[in-house]
């Protein structure tokens, strides 16, 4: 019997890619994608790229409908409403995969702050387990309630990740990050609408960006607490895609082939995650895929420089949630996730 899956909020373009991969993922089945606004409206008809795919309409049901219907809940909801909504699931034993960042964070005094509002349901942050494979496959395995990473913090934690779990970070890592319209969401505002971007690169949220704590936190459990982070995220005139520079301090001199070694090391059982050495990571080459392009490099011998590249709605979004529940039901990694780029 294939597992139940619900998503709340499916209207937004995070919704809209769990329906792409979750309506031909081998060994689930969609009961209900949900909207107050567009119920009983098909869904193809918000996702037009669905159109012909499925005849699944929206759904505004009660929670004890969705309570009775479900294995494992979605939550493509926006920050602060999304812990309120999934609560009760949590309390019920459900699976809960959350796509915002209410429940990335374990202090609620750092939530307070960077997302500024009180956390709604501080008592669920500790049992919470972030969604980061490459960091966390095997808590994966068994964790009910999941806080899938940011798009920024994917794109960094990955870039940092091998060298944090040899204990070879420290300082303050400088970090430069260029992102696709889409990441802002399907309601367009001044700033994020794509005309406005589409002949500029724009400076945002300079040192203050809501992913910094979580990007520290992940260094933190890999095994290289930080002084901090300094982190400048850019928008960028496409509609798909992160690419970050990052640079960061060693505790110790290394050598090319030892930095090298030890990311090919680090993500030998991730093949999603490639380590280049003969070109740059691009977003092209990834766009529309769970894949990710590294390229890390020694400035000096104690200087670490990584490029890295993800689209932000797969790896950083919705296809990362689905690596999640794969883990969570014991499945392969990449299942229902394996296909190659467009291109151009």
């Amino acid at each position: 019997m294939k597992t139940r899956i619900s998503i709340l909020g499916a209207t937004g373009y995070g919704g809209g890619e769990l329906l792409r991969r979750l309506l031909f993922h081998p060994a689930v089945t969609i009961s209900h994608a949900t909207s107050r606004q567009h119920a009983d409206t098909p869904v193809a008809k918000v996702h037009r790229n669905l159109h012909g795919w499925t005849d699944l309409p929206f759904s505004n049901p009660s929670t004890d409908e969705l309570l009775q219907s479900s294995d494992i809940i979605f939550g493509a909801l926006p920050h602060g409403a999304s812990a309120t909504t999934l609560a009760p699931f949590i309390a019920a034993g459900k699976t809960v995969i959350d796509l915002s960042g209410d429940f990335r964070l374990r202090c609620a005094d750092a939530y307070h702050t960077w997302y500024r509002q009180p956390h709604p349901h501080p008592n669920l942050l500790s049992r919470a387990t972030y969604g980061l494979p490459e960091l966390n496959a095997n808590a994966l395995a068994q964790a009910d309630l999941i806080a899938s990473p940011g798009c920024f913090a994917t794109a960094i934690n990955l870039a940092l990740l091998p060298a944090a779990q040899r204990g070879l970070l420290q300082d303050t890592p400088q970090v430069v990050a260029m992102t696709g319209s889409s990441g802002s969401g399907a309601s367009p505002s001044a700033g994020t609408h794509h005309p406005e971007r589409a002949q500029t690169l724009r400076p945002y949220k300079v040192l203050a960006h809501q992913h910094t704590p979580e990007i520290l936190q992940c260094a933190q459990d890999a095994g290289s607490p930080l002084a901090g982070l300094a982190f400048t995220p850019v928008s960028a005139p496409l509609v798909r895609g992160i690419l970050a520079v990052v640079t960061a301090t060693l505790t110790r001199p290394l050598d090319d082939s030892e930095l090298v070694g030890t990311y090919r090391q680090a993500y030998t059982p991730f093949p999603h995650v490639l380590v280049l050495n003969d070109r740059e990571p691009e977003v092209g080459p990834i766009a529309g895929t769970c894949s990710v392009e590294l390229r890390p490099r020694l400035h000096n011998p104690t200087t670490l420089h990584v490029l890295c590249a993800i689209d932000n709605l797969v790896k950083g979004g919705a296809g990362q949630a689905v690596q999640a529940m794969n883990l969570r039901l014991g499945l392969p990694l990449q299942t229902g996730l394996q296909q190659p780029a467009p291109w151009p």
